[in-house]
């Protein structure tokens, strides 16, 4: 991944992570108290599905910028635990009619964030199959 555009990448997700955070904090809960309690559910699922998106999209941008910085190789970076994972939850969209009675803030954050999901999700998936655990040695050393 070029420097440019992963530092375009991690520069929208961080920003979409800051945005969330300040949704969540300020906004949300005024717009939820006028919510019924199954809006108030949805509400409460789909702002931990924007997080999930935000937090599996941070956590795989930073392998990648440790790879970039020569901090740990490309081979180790393919390991499953620093891939991207989430998919059943993150690439999961509401229909229409059930994301109608959400607050427009936090809809229009999933939307933002289902698209840099799948954005990182296609890059991950380009990277090539995960390999088996025992196909990648990790060396370990101590300081």
């Amino acid at each position: 991944m070029g420097t440019v555009f992963f530092r375009g990448t991690y520069d929208e997700a961080f920003q979409l992570l800051v945005e969330a955070r300040d949704y969540l904090t300020y906004l949300e809960p005024s717009e939820r108290a006028v919510l019924t309690l199954d809006q108030r559910l949805a509400a409460n699922r789909e702002a931990m599905r924007l997080t999930s998106r935000l937090t599996q999209v941070m956590a795989w941008l930073l392998v990648r910028r440790a790879v970039q910085e020569g901090e740990i190789s490309f081979e180790e970076a393919l390991h499953s635990d620093r891939r991207l994972d989430g998919q059943r939850v993150c690439l999961t969209q509401i229909e229409d009619e059930d994301i109608a009675p959400l607050p427009r803030g936090l809809k229009d954050l999933l939307g933002r964030s289902y698209n840099l999901y799948a954005r990182v999700d296609r890059l991950d998936k380009a990277m090539g199959p995960m390999p088996a655990c025992a196909d990648i040695a990790f060396a370990h050393t101590t300081h």
